[in-house]
């Protein structure tokens, strides 16, 4: 590790980058910022392959900096201690920006992005729903700005320890792909680094791809806590129901009535992508599903933000695509209802009326 350094430095007169180009591969710096399971995970293996990477840390930066991140996968179990900050602008100018924040956390990228940019650094976004890019680009060159949409299992089970259940694909594009640069250098890296990733040359279409999994898993998976009369109730009798435990994405799939939910949910969402001009063909659905079935009782992000009292990834997830079907006047009506019932229960959170026994731990039905 100290020799991969002192080879960057004996380079770094002879480049204007940051990166130097070592056996073919050129090897960045890197700060991973949100460094939860998704961050923590792809930062750990791009460690892993000899990367410089640096987290920033809020609440895990003294567990990190003294035992480093742990990752238990059934593809290997490692060890990886990362250069830890608590503040970016220990950090300085990287190559690369990884963010794997919840975008309920996205404010501090106004403070936290700017000390990480160099003339020529790529931020990469990992976050889940729409509107990511587009918001970056207030802070960032566009023609810099690229997306991953993530399909993997994982979890943070402990502060530093990160389970990976399965998958882990990363599909990745530029939000200006005419202009952008430097994607294939951070495709390279990823490959290397043993992250299974393809390059996009329609990064919107591919968000519409994963919302076709994360709107039914994530949001049916929370909002199943107040049952089947919540989608068939009048929406003034919500705030009569009374909330019980969550389902997983194997609960789901395992009974009809919500398994029929989920594949109309993922309809109302592929006709939404077709009306906006991003040809998803029907199939899609059932190989969704099918990769599901392999996960087992996986419990979605939104399962667990919602298991912690912590607020959900309600806008970017399932609101901004509601107004991009109302915008293109695609009738959604099951994804109408989850929004309203979701925003019920994230408002019931809020005023902290729900029950002990429902909101500190989540049981699958």
């Amino acid at each position: 590790r100290l020799d991969v350094f002192k080879r960057r430095a004996s380079l770094s007169k002879e480049t204007p980058f940051l990166t130097s180009k070592l056996n073919h591969h050129w090897l960045m710096k890197i700060a991973v910022i949100g460094c939860g399971a998704l961050g923590s995970y792809y930062g750990a293996l791009l460690c892993r392959s000899g990367e410089e990477c640096h987290f920033c840390l809020r609440t895990d930066y003294e567990h990190v900096k003294a035992h480093g991140v742990e990752i238990l996968s059934p593809k290997g179990c490692f060890h990886i201690q990362p250069h830890c900050h608590e503040n970016p602008v220990t950090i300085g100018p990287c190559d690369l920006v990884l963010i794997g924040l919840k975008t309920t956390a996205n404010p501090i990228l106004e403070t936290w992005l700017p000390p990480l940019m160099g003339p020529d650094t790529r931020v990469l976004t990992l976050q889940n729903g729409l509107g990511n890019e587009e918001a970056l680009t207030s802070m960032v060159d566009p023609t810099r700005i690229l997306g991953g949409l993530c399909f993997v299992c994982l979890n943070r089970v402990q502060p530093g320890v990160i389970r990976h259940m399965d998958h882990g694909l990363v599909v990745m594009g530029s939000w200006e792909p005419s202009e952008a640069t430097g994607l294939e250098q951070i495709f390279e890296s990823f490959q290397k680094a043993g992250i299974p990733c393809r390059l996009t040359s329609n990064l919107q279409q591919a968000h519409w791809e994963k919302l076709m999994w994360n709107i039914p898993f994530n949001g049916l998976g929370v909002a199943a806590g107040l049952g089947h009369t919540a989608f068939t109730c009048d929406r003034s009798k919500l705030p009569t129901l009374h909330a019980t435990g969550c389902m997983d994405a194997q609960a789901l799939i395992n009974h009809p009535d919500w398994l029929q939910r989920v594949g109309a949910l993922m309809e109302e969402i592929r006709r939404t992508a077709n009306a906006l001009g991003y040809a998803i063909e029907p199939g899609l659905s059932e190989q969704l599903i099918e990769k599901t079935r392999s996960m087992g009782p996986y419990r979605a992000s939104t399962l667990i933000d919602f298991d912690r009292g912590d607020p959900i990834e309600l806008h970017s997830l399932f609101e901004l695509p509601l107004q991009r079907a109302r915008k293109v006047e695609v009738a959604t009506p099951l994804l109408e209802r989850l929004v309203v019932i979701l925003q019920e229960l994230q408002r019931r959170q809020e005023k902290g009326s729900l029950s002990s026994s429902s909101s500190a731990r989540i049981k699958s039905t």
